[in-house]
């Protein structure tokens, strides 16, 4: 068998991971190392361009090739070649992965298991890294790129690849095993509304319900669990606001990709290594306020920052959009209300629910489901206060009863509850007007005459 053929057997695994050839991995180690003992320092040297650093890395690679006098064809050497200038000048064995377009996760579970989300499914692959020293060369050149560090006295660090692709790392001490990281990856292009009805995520009706929310600057509460596709539908709702607006963006790590001409992106910065310098999102809402935004865009609301956004919702700034992990709408009220708390001051609780009540005017919900899609399966109105309790009315839900297809695929999707927002009205004031087809169920549309639908 040749070792291209080998080569391949070991990149391309079907149905799982394949056998390593330990042939193969024997001389693409050894070579490796070879060229981390002569060119180690130059890697890291920004003064040297890429292409430069490609050509004397390609040069090693051809003298260490002709060192071991394998008998390689010139397929056989131009493909080890690529995979071990993949490995130094690249992101090593995630390379290939992090290019394929169906690929929206990357887990390194350490050195030797990697798992890739392919279909809303894990799957492990063959690939791996040569050593613990490997992997970390890596996660350190990922994090470089953003001007974060990571070490024994910070072991935990968010970043992000060029492309916007999110990028977790963990390390010693913390990772037994490890060092862990993990990549959400972003798509070349980002989705658009058309996308995430062709994936079922939505569907038209809904789509226009929720542009026209967003034209008619209501405030919008993205809701549900991790990797449910909160910062995609982030994405696509923000594309739904006007070019003339003034944007401000506030993000733990950039993530969005707003075509919009008056867009201004922040990011928070994490402490320096003397633990001074730390800037959080909450003194990024605080600043956004004095920027004469138009629109506030949080990506993400973890913390106290949440009683900056309310006051935000409250003070004049309508139309913010920003997300929150939960597991229902019910749960992302809560969820703010605790993390109001966290600010630090003695609020009452009847307090902060007024805020939420008079600030918040719809959560959209994604749950990922058990056959890998993510879909909207609520849409809900916050109507406001009933005594203690903050009153919600679902306008949108998702048909779980329609079953499952032999495929494993859930048939349903969203559907009208028959109920008209109490919103609505403020909508057709500022010239926005939903159709009353859009709140229509099946059934009253099955009876309305074809003349009238």
């Amino acid at each position: 068998m040749s070792l291209t053929k080998r080569l391949h057997e070991v990149r391309t695994p079907a149905g799982g991971p394949s056998r390593r050839d330990p042939v193969l991995d024997d001389l693409r180690q050894k070579i490796h190392h070879h060229l981390i003992d002569e060119l180690g320092p130059l890697l890291y040297d920004r003064r040297i361009s890429e292409d430069d650093l490609r050509v004397r890395v390609t040069d090693q690679l051809q003298r260490a090739l002709q060192k071991e006098k394998a008998p390689l064809s010139a397929a056989d050497r131009a493909q080890l070649i690529q995979d071990v200038s993949d490995d130094i000048l690249g992101y090593g064995p995630i390379d290939r992965y992090l290019k394929e377009e169906e690929i929206t996760e990357i887990m390194c579970n350490g050195p030797h298991s990697i798992y890739v989300e392919r279909g809303g499914k894990l799957e492990p692959v063959a690939a791996q890294f040569v050593d613990e020293d490997h992997l970390r060369r890596i996660i350190d050149k990922i994090v470089a790129q953003v001007g974060r560090r990571i070490d024994e006295a910070t072991p935990m660090v968010d970043a992000r690849l060029p492309d916007g692709s999110r990028v977790n790392a963990v390390v010693h001490p913390l990772a037994i095993g490890g060092p862990f990281m993990t990549i959400r990856k972003f798509a070349t292009d980002p989705y658009t509304v058309e996308d995430l009805i062709g994936f079922g995520t939505m569907n038209a009706a809904t789509a226009r319900f929720l542009e026209a929310c967003v034209i008619g600057r209501l405030n919008v509460i993205v809701s549900g669990g991790t990797g449910t596709g909160k910062t995609t539908t982030l994405n696509v709702l923000s594309s739904f606001i006007p070019d003339d607006e003034r944007i401000v963006t506030v993000e733990d790590a950039k993530e969005l990709q707003l075509h919009q001409d008056h867009v201004l992106p922040m990011e928070a910065r994490p402490p320096n290594i003397e633990g001074k310098g730390q800037v959080t999102i909450r003194d990024l809402v605080r600043n956004s306020l004095r920027m004469r935004p138009d629109r506030i865009v949080v990506g993400e609301v973890r913390g106290g920052e949440a009683l900056d956004m309310l006051q935000a919702m409250n003070t004049g700034h309508d139309g913010s959009i920003t997300t929150v992990h939960s597991n229902s709408p019910r749960d992302s009220l809560s969820r703010i209300e605790t993390m109001t708390l966290m600010a630090g001051f003695d609020l009452p609780i009847r307090a902060i629910r007024e805020q939420m009540a008079s600030a918040l005017d719809l959560i959209v919900h994604l749950t990922r489901l058990r056959d890998g899609t993510r879909r909207i399966t609520h849409i809900t109105e916050v109507q406001g206060m009933e005594g203690d309790v903050i009153t919600m009315q679902d306008i949108f839900l998702f048909d779980f009863g329609m079953g499952i297809d032999p495929n494993g695929r859930f048939k349903g999707h969203l559907k009208a509850t028959g109920i008209r927002p109490r919103f609505a009205e403020k909508l057709a004031d500022l010239g926005v007007k939903l159709g009353a087809e859009l709140f229509a169920t099946q059934a009253a549309a099955a009876k309305r005459p074809a003349g009238r639908r």
